[in-house]
This record gives structure tokens, sequence and C-alpha cells, in this order.
């Protein structure tokens, strides 16, 4: 089937220009305790570097994976061609897994994880438009190009009091209302349209004394519109509970998150999932019927090693979180051939 049909196996409709360096993937690939006849999701599957791993530790089993950018998923085909039949590539959010899976006859799967976040790929190429280093890029900020609406279309349509509130929840941005302020004055004499004329405004809207620290002052700004765009946290956290119930007994959950706000939703639904129960702490037996799904295997998260972040700053500020599905682990010939490690 064709690309915008959804699922194909690997063909050599690579892009070279897809580079993308997997963070923390030896302790990713651990998580997961794989079995060599599992079946494994990765619902973000960028370059297949996560995947080739999983693929690697796989001899009876497959690898469904799935991504919403056309870019990744040719640069993953190419990159996975050699496993053949084994991986399934499929065009689509991370969110329709269920109805991945579905159409693909697939009940359980034995282990699911995310790379959340922009790729390298998406940072360093400027006409996809998520940098803020190049003057002429224009603001896109698509995760999947199929999408209508850019970057650009809600700079230039959204409410001063809404703006302000995206910037100050999702960038954490100290300056958000005058940043807002002064985009919906200067889209009043022309709409914005490159990625200079946005840093520009957030330059003269935050003290100069302010702009040199934590890093380049359009950062924030930047992430909460393409958080906002893509709706990014909001399709995390309506996700989680169902991944987690597609999981086998003993099936894992790892997740890779970059900032503050993925890694609190993650930390909060595997904690929620692990004790549902909401009975008043003095009542002497359960009656609200809850049940746990699994436990927390990362007590605190798994962060990078000091020579993975020297070698990729990018990776400075990722987590690992891992959760596993309750139940009788496997027996027979279902014996992991990496092991999973308690954070």
């Amino acid at each position: 089937m064709t690309l915008e049909s959804g699922l194909q196996t690997p063909s050599a409709k690579g892009t070279a220009g897809f580079e993308h360096k997997s963070v923390l993937l030896r302790e990713t690939i651990d998580s997961l305790n794989i079995r060599s006849d599992g079946v494994y999701v990765d619902g973000t599957l960028g370059g297949g570097g996560h995947a080739y791993e999983v693929l690697k530790h796989l001899k009876e089993g497959r690898l469904i994976g799935m991504d919403q950018d056309a870019d990744a998923i040719l640069a993953a085909s190419k990159r996975l061609e050699e496993f053949g039949e084994r991986a399934i590539i499929v065009r689509s959010n991370y969110e329709s897994m269920t109805d991945v899976l579905d159409r693909l006859k697939i009940e359980k799967v034995d282990g699911i994880y995310l790379d959340l976040g922009v790729s390298s790929y998406q940072l360093d190429t400027a006409q996809r438009g998520f940098t803020y280093r190049e003057d002429d890029a224009p603001l896109d900020m698509r995760m999947d190009q199929r999408g209508e609406r850019t970057a650009a279309d809600l700079l230039n349509t959204c409410e001063e009091e809404k703006l302000s509130r995206i910037l100050k929840e999702y960038g954490e941005e100290r300056f958000a209302r005058r940043i807002a302020a002064n985009i919906v004055k200067a889209r009043q004499k022309k709409p914005i349209e490159t990625a200079g004329e946005l840093v520009g405004i957030i330059r003269a809207s935050i003290p100069k004394k302010m702009q040199a620290m934590g890093g380049h002052p359009a950062k924030r700004t930047f992430q909460a519109l393409r958080i906002e765009l893509n709706q990014e946290l909001a399709v995390l956290e309506r996700s989680l509970d169902g991944m987690i119930d597609r999981l086998t007994p003993g099936g894992r959950l790892s997740i890779i998150t970059f900032h503050s706000l993925e890694d609190r939703i993650v930390k909060n639904r595997f904690r929620e999932n692990e004790n549902p129960c909401q009975c008043p702490p003095g009542f002497p037996v359960c009656v609200c019927g809850r049940t746990s799904k699994g436990r927390v295997i990362t007590r605190k998260p798994i962060v990078p090693s000091q020579e993975e972040t020297e070698e990729n700053t990018r990776a400075k500020s990722a987590k690992l979180r891992v959760f596993e599905r309750a139940g009788e682990s496997y027996k027979k010939d279902k014996s992991p051939v990496a092991g999973g490690k308690d954070g």
C-alpha cells in the first residue's frame, strides 16, 4: 500500500537528509525486556534508530513503527528495509495506535515506546519551520505536513489572551503577556511570516539583561507554539491509558520526554494506573472497584550519562520512565534477550 494509505513494508524510498541521534538508546532497549518472538510498537519512529535496535533482537517477532512525519516515514523505510515484513511502518499519530493495531488484527503487544519531542532533522531543516536560528525560515512547525494550519496561522489569528496563556503554560515564558501584546501589535501592520520576524518581536519584549539567561530568548515561545499547534500534550494525555491497556502481562511502556510538562503527564498517568483507588484513606478495604493495571518500574526517571550529553547536547533534558503491565509474566520460550533496569 502507499504511504498515504497508512500501512507499508519498508522499501528503498528513503531520505538521506533525515538524521537523528537516538537518545537513551541502550537504556530504552534494556527497559523493554525484549522477547525474540514479541510484538513491539514504536509510536514515534523518526529515523528508525530505536526501531533498528529493537528489530535486531527479534527473530519471529514484529515491530510496528508509527510516525506522522512523511520525511521520517521515508527515512525509516530505507533504514529498516533489511528486516522485511518483520517491520510494519504506518504514517499516523501515535494517538491512533489502538486503531492501527485493530487494523492489523493485533490484540496485545509486548512493548510500546515513545521518543517525544522534535527530531534533529526537523530542527535543522529550516523549511520545516521549527527553528528560531534561521531568519528566513517559515513559521510552519507542523509535525504532520498534511495539516492545513501552520504556526504562522496560529500567530496571526489567536486572541491575545489565549496567546499569552499558551506561551505561559506551554513555554513557561515569564514575559508571555508582553510578547503576546507585541505580537498582536505587529500583526496589525502585516502578517508575521518568518522566524526572524518573530524572534525580533520576542527580543523587543524581553529585557536585555534577561536575554542572556536560559539560552536563546525565543526558545520558550517556539516550544509553546509547537506544542499548541500539534496538540502534543493533549495527545499524550489522551493516549497513555490506552497504550497500557494494549500491553500483554509483563509488557512495558517506555517513554522518553524532553521537558517538564511532558514528564509530569507521564509521571502522573503512570502513578494513576498503578494506584487508581479513590477510596478515602481511612477505608479498611477498597470499595471503588478500581484495580491496579501494573507497576511503575522507574521510581526516578532514567537520565542520559555524562558521556551521552557531551556527545549530544540535545540529550541533556531527556528522561525515561517505564511502566509494566500487571499479570503473570511469560513462560515457555519467551525469555528476555535484553534485561530491564529499575531506575
